[in-house]
């Protein structure tokens, strides 16, 4: 198995005329943090988009481990995923973007058990000891109860950062 965990070959996005991405080619091996650097505008959150197959590449193709991005592969051959299949695609990509809003009126415990609960419809309690074993993991151990803003530990960068707090067990 590769260690490749994320693959863009030759990624291409245009809104209409407008070509934001221009043959992006990028791999992120495991362990490697990886920044993505411009000006507004230049195409930063459009290419973490499509990595999550929130848009629709006009070319080229992105690989999330050895599964090609919004298609599924049958040999050489590519078929799109429904809508429901690439939905169940996504809950295994996390990511979180600059400036990302959390609810305000629940809690740090809350708002990281919103996604496993809701969508993968896990069951509250597992949900929230699972969440409670990664906030200690990081550091922030009895932040469960704080809300986001209510102290530098407990805002949306502290505690919902890729890199510290995982998006999923697996």
């Amino acid at each position: 198995m590769s260690d490749v965990l994320v693959r863009a070959e030759n990624v291409h996005k245009s809104f209409g005329l407008n070509q934001v991405l221009k043959g992006i080619n990028l791999e992120v091996r495991s362990g490697e943090v990886v920044c993505l650097l411009g000006a507004s505008g230049s195409g930063k959150s459009t290419f973490l988009r499509c990595i999550n197959h929130l848009e629709t590449l006009s070319n080229g193709r992105i690989w999330v481990g050895d599964r090609v991005v919004g298609y599924r592969q049958d040999g050489n051959r590519l078929f799109e995923l429904s809508d429901k299949q690439a939905a169940r695609q996504r809950q295994s990509i996390g990511m979180v973007f600059q400036r990302f809003n959390l609810f305000p009126h629940m809690t740090v415990l809350e708002n990281i058990i919103e996604g496993p609960v809701l969508v993968k419809k896990e069951k509250p309690a597992e949900a929230r000891k699972f969440a409670s074993e990664l906030l200690a993991r990081v550091g922030l151990a009895g932040r469960e109860d704080s809300y986001p803003g209510s102290s530098p530990e407990a805002s949306s960068s502290a505690w919902q950062s890729p890199g510290r707090l995982p998006c999923d067990r697996n």
